[in-house]
């Protein structure tokens, strides 16, 4: 029962309302790692950093808003068959005493998941009555620019890392990277805000349009109460717990594709892709995952299996070594 609490407990304490919870919950195998980036740097390839991606397979370098994405991918690497959305965060790299960098696998979540060649966990969170996003509607959440605890902690909540003890471990996270070895790998948590405006399907800074509650219900200006989108990636730092690789003077090894070694630039991005009124009916029912099995428990979904999941992929655009040790990060980030 401890899993099915906790997740009643963060919806509820995430999203305004009182009509009953949903806690849908699922798989999206890797789709890609990839140099792009369609929602911050649309037209450019490659992109600054690098990316791990999921969800449907028309994600690309260039997105149009206008273009409903659900009617252009052919597959998608997430359990919802209906769900072509995209899903994506930055790359986590091991840095060795030696200077040189080491991409980071992800791997399939250990509570249920774990067959998934890689990519997330995504949860669609709710409290109450909630307007489902729109085709078109994208947004992102944290900076990339930031280093500071007290930069994050003033802007965004809930994004944090927890030290796998074991695949159960769901205490003790931090927004900073762990500075031990973690047995079972790194989670990285990423939660999005929960108002719209009710107006705009995107914006500027892709943030502006969003905003997160103000006491018991949403500000005036984003009245609009919206699915909470939730992602869980497991990140299989298993390889690098010998210490005598990590720095020499002890300090954690472990660093973004965007040159963050503090952790408090972690950010997400997310392009809603369902299709029809599919996540608007999935929120109405008040979806969950079965609690033994982590099946989908909604009957107004249609689903496949995490093999098929595991089958929708799309080839690399950006051509670079992403497999071997790097003497630089992709892009030639450096390091701050």
């Amino acid at each position: 029962m401890y899993w099915s609490s906790l997740l009643l407990t963060a919806a509820a304490a995430l999203v305004p309302g009182a009509h009953g919870a949903a806690t849908l919950r699922f798989s999206c195998s890797q789709l890609v790692v990839d140099r792009l980036d369609p929602l911050v740097n649309p037209g450019v390839i490659p992109s600054p950093h690098l990316h791990q991606v999921v969800g449907g397979n028309s994600f690309n370098v260039t997105m149009d808003p206008s273009v409903d994405i659900s009617t252009t991918s052919t597959c998608t690497s997430c359990t919802p068959t209906e769900d072509f959305s995209n899903y994506w965060t930055g790359v986590l790299f091991f840095r060795a005493r030696n200077g040189t960098f080491k991409r980071v696998n992800t791997m399939g979540n250990g509570l249920g998941f774990s067959q998934a060649n890689g990519g997330q966990t995504v949860y669609y969170l709710s409290s109450g009555k909630v307007t489902a996003f729109k085709p078109g509607f994208r947004m992102t959440v944290g900076d990339p620019t930031f280093r500071t605890a007290a930069q994050l902690n003033a802007k965004y909540r809930y994004m944090t890392y927890t030290c796998l003890a074991t695949d159960m471990t769901r205490s003790g996270a931090t927004t900073n990277f762990p500075k031990g070895t973690c047995a079972a790998g790194i989670m990285v948590s990423i939660r999005f805000p929960t108002c719209w405006d009710g107006v705009n399907l995107d914006s500027p800074d892709h943030q502006s349009h969003i905003a997160y509650p103000a006491g018991a219900g949403c500000p005036a200006t984003h009245p609009v109460s919206i699915p909470q989108v939730f992602y869980e990636t497991y990140w299989d730092t298993r390889p690098f717990n010998d210490k005598s690789q990590w720095p020499a003077d002890g300090s954690q090894p472990f660093v973004w594709s965007f040159g963050d070694a503090t952790g408090y630039g972690i950010h997400g991005d997310y392009v809603f892709g369902w299709k029809g009124d599919a996540l608007q009916r999935a929120m109405d029912a008040n979806c969950n995952s079965d609690l033994f099995s982590n099946a989908i428990n909604c009957p107004t979904l249609k689903t496949q299996t995490l093999q098929q999941a595991n089958t929708c992929t799309t080839k690399r655009m950006v051509h670079e070594d992403l497999d071997g040790w790097l003497k630089e990060l992709p892009g030639g980030m450096q390091v701050m």
